[in-house]
């Protein structure tokens, strides 16, 4: 039995637009950029504000919801599990990436009646097989 966990759960609003790609092998993965701030009074009761930027990664049919549904500026409901990897640049120097592989996806934003094509708040994407060992970046 595993004694560890590696769960993540963020609620924030999606940065831009996201990539969508396919391994060499045909798996879909969609990547975006979700934001999650933080408000506070500081000692002299000025509002402070601190925005924290997290890639989060779809895999297959997940990476479809994401495709269809996610734009940039929309609220979204991320829950999965973090992970580290690196790799070599283009100049052969060493990179360090974290990101958030996501099982489950809620959409937050309400429909409104003026925009087509918009979601509603009840719209829910889990996936089954959201891990892979292929990185596509």
């Amino acid at each position: 039995m595993s004694r560890t966990l590696n769960k993540v759960m963020l609620i924030g609003n999606v940065g831009k637009d996201p990539e969508v790609n396919f391994t060499p092998s045909g798996v879909k993965v969609a990547q975006f950029r979700l934001a999650t701030s933080e408000t506070w009074k500081d000692k002299e009761g000025s509002l402070q504000e601190h925005t924290d930027w997290h890639t989060v990664i779809a895999w297959r049919g997940l990476a479809d919801v994401v495709e269809k549904l996610v734009r940039r500026g929309s609220r979204v409901y991320v829950e999965g599990k973090i992970q580290s990897r690196t790799f070599e640049d283009r100049e052969g120097n060493k990179r360090y990436v974290t990101e958030i592989v996501a099982d489950n996806l809620l959409l937050l934003d309400a429909k409104r009646p003026d925009q087509p094509g918009g979601h509603s708040e009840s719209e829910h994407a889990e996936s089954s097989s959201a891990n892979s060992d292929e990185i596509p970046f």
